[in-house]
């Protein structure tokens, strides 16, 4: 396979950095939302115990 000229090796070097990162961008953004509603969905279900198990409050 002959190698082309190093212009055209960087620039397929550049675009193919380009449509990964983009790519794995779109890919983490969903994940990021999808994570955000869950934690937002489980949250008000937690309790939170101000006072320790056995013990009066004052």
């Amino acid at each position: 396979m002959p190698q082309g000229t190093p212009y055209t090796d960087r620039a397929l070097l550049s675009i193919m950095t380009m449509f990964f990162a983009v790519l794995a961008l779109d890919i983490a953004n969903p994940a990021v939302m999808l994570s955000l509603m869950a934690l937002m969905k489980w949250l008000p279900t937690v309790e939170f115990h101000l006072v320790q198990p056995g013990r009066r409050t004052a």
